[in-house]
């Protein structure tokens, strides 16, 4: 069962916090929000649903907060914005305090990631750890840009059925190098039935133009800044490879490294038990029971 709870976020704009599981129990069997706060922030196209098998795992132990961030899943999409870095930072800063998180594990997936480190090296004091799931803090440039455009206007949309979606996204992407059944799973999560058929939940120019805010600028300042124990987590076949992973830990004062075999950049949702593997070890450690 999921609960949501409404936050306001930067500027007004409403957002949908999700909780996937009851909150760990007290001593005398009663209900209680106490456990060590995490907040979990999807990538780009992403929704909090993505993460409802780790929040699950997560709650046994702690309060496990999912986000729609702007423009994603239920939280409110405004028409202009903004789409930039402050906005994204600023609602999981709001995310935090107005669920009573802190001090708060950032686990961040892609965009969510940055989002995360942004927010731990802003506010050090709302962050007790981060967990950054494949994100690059290099900048990636207007060619990768360009290419995302171009992606996004190959879509065949609408599909006529959530089969035809999950078969596109597995099997028929021409970006894909082999199938991939969880991509296929991963993008029917975010479409919607239409009068004329499945259509994502987000905006495509929403989603450029967010990507547009970071894309262009390398990170690594900032990721110098994150006081907090920090896990680097990638996959395989992701996008961050390992020598820049490595980096990002050298860079972090207090950075640690995994990686999860077999998985591509959806490492939670490609290989949900190797990335609970990779993960739950590390929270452990730095988590109070």
């Amino acid at each position: 069962m999921a609960r949501r709870i409404d936050v306001t976020g930067a500027g007004g704009v409403r957002l949908a916090a999700w909780e996937f599981a009851d909150p760990p129990k007290a001593d005398g069997g009663e209900r209680t929000q106490s456990g060590p706060g995490v907040l979990l922030l999807h990538g780009l196209m992403g929704r909090a649903a993505h993460w409802a098998r780790t929040a699950r795992w997560l709650a046994t132990r702690h309060r496990a907060v999912a986000l729609d961030q702007r423009g994603h899943g239920r939280s409110e999409k405004p028409a202009d914005g903004p789409f930039d870095r402050a906005a994204y930072v600023a609602d999981a800063e709001a995310a935090v305090e107005q669920l009573g998180l802190a001090p708060v594990t950032l686990i961040g997936h892609s965009m969510g990631a940055l989002t995360a480190w942004q927010l731990a090296a802003r506010r050090p004091d709302l962050v007790r750890a981060l967990v950054i799931c494949d994100m690059r803090a290099s900048a990636l440039g207007s060619a990768s840009q360009a290419e995302w455009a171009e992606w996004f206007a190959s879509w065949p949309l609408p599909f006529a059925t959530l089969a035809d979606v999950r078969k596109w996204f597995g099997e028929d992407d021409p970006r894909l190098e082999r199938p991939n059944p969880a991509r296929g799973e991963f993008f029917a999560e975010v479409m919607t039935e239409r009068s004329d058929g499945w259509r994502p939940v987000f905006s495509r120019r929403q989603m450029l133009k967010a990507r547009a805010a970071w894309v262009h600028d390398a990170h690594w300042e900032e990721l110098a800044l994150v006081e907090c124990p920090t896990l680097v987590v990638r996959g395989l076949d992701g996008e961050l490879g390992r020598a820049e992973a490595q980096e990002m830990v050298r860079v972090l004062p207090r950075g640690e490294y995994a990686e999860v075999t077999d998985a591509g950049h959806l490492v939670h949702y490609d290989q949900p038990d190797g990335w609970r593997r990779a993960v739950e070890p590390f929270l452990a450690s730095v988590l109070p029971a």
